[in-house]
This record gives structure tokens, sequence and C-alpha cells, in this order.
């Protein structure tokens, strides 16, 4: 199960990123890399075909059997 801060929740909302997407990233990333500041913390990619093919990054970790997201965003750096 996929849960969300309520940093992720408000992100989410300002930014109108579909949960289907945050679902699929977190399951399926194109690729994935440790936060370099946050230890236990990963930083997941996948582009959005739905978006224009814009990355969507998603900070996240396990909480229990669950995934905690902590922030979400398009990632203008990012390349797949």
């Amino acid at each position: 199960m996929i849960r969300l801060t309520k940093h992720a929740q408000e992100a989410i909302d300002k930014r109108e990123i579909a949960m289907a997407w945050i679902e699929r990233l977190v399951t399926t990333p194109d690729f994935t890399r440790p936060d370099p500041r946050r230890p236990g913390i990963s930083r997941s990619y996948k582009a959005i075909d739905e978006a224009g093919g814009r990355i969507l990054r998603v900070a996240h970790r396990p909480d229990g059997n669950d995934i905690l997201v902590i922030t979400v965003h398009f990632d203008r750096n990012a390349k797949s």
C-alpha cells in the first residue's frame, strides 16, 4: 500500500499529479537512486507519457509493509 505524507498530498493536489502515475512509478520506476541527503530515502523516477514524457520524481521509504511517499514533483533536471 502506498501512503502519503501531508506534504506529498499537498504537492499532488497543487501540481495535479495523478495517483495512478505515482503507483506506476513506485512499482516500475525507470530508475532509482538513494537520496544523497537523507539516509533510508530513495528517489525513483519515471517518464510519464500522459504528461508529455516529463520525468516524475518521488522520494519514498519503506514503512512496514507500506511505502511512504514523502514528496513528488516533475524533475526538470532528470534524464531517463
